[in-house]
Formats: C-alpha cells, sequence, structure tokens
C-alpha cells in the first residue's frame, strides 16, 4: 500500500517518535509504514488520519 506519511508528518513538524507515542506504537512501526514495509491496520491508519485531521485516503492508496 502506497502511503503519505512521511509528507504528512513533514507539513505538522511532527517526528517518527513523536507520532508513535500519539498512536501508541513503535517509531520503527512508524518506519515501516513510511518505507512501504508495513501495512498498518484498520485502526491504525483510522487514528493517523484523524491525528491529521484528513482522510484515510488523503494517507493511503491502495494498489495491487
Amino acid at each position: 500500500m502506497k502511503n503519505k506519511l512521511k509528507v504528512f508528518r513533514a507539513m505538522h513538524d511532527v517526528t517518527q517518535e513523536d507520532l508513535a507515542q500519539k498512536v501508541k506504537v513503535t517509531r520503527q512501526t512508524i518506519n515501516a509504514i513510511e518505507k512501504e514495509k508495513y501495512d498498518p491496520s484498520l485502526e491504525l491508519a483510522f487514528k493517523l488520519a484523524q491525528l491529521f485531521n484528513v482522510k484515510i485516503e488523503d494517507i493511503f492508496t491502495y494498489q495491487e
């Protein structure tokens, strides 16, 4: 799954560590999502979108 998590983090001046703490995951999880090595759960995707006040589709794009 493609994502723009790093872009949204940069726009809001949030570090991986800060973001991880806010959504209660590890920094390594945020890093893996950004590198597209890990797809977040639906619950985590909702938390991230809610945190940035956007729709899930604004951050994540499904590709087969």
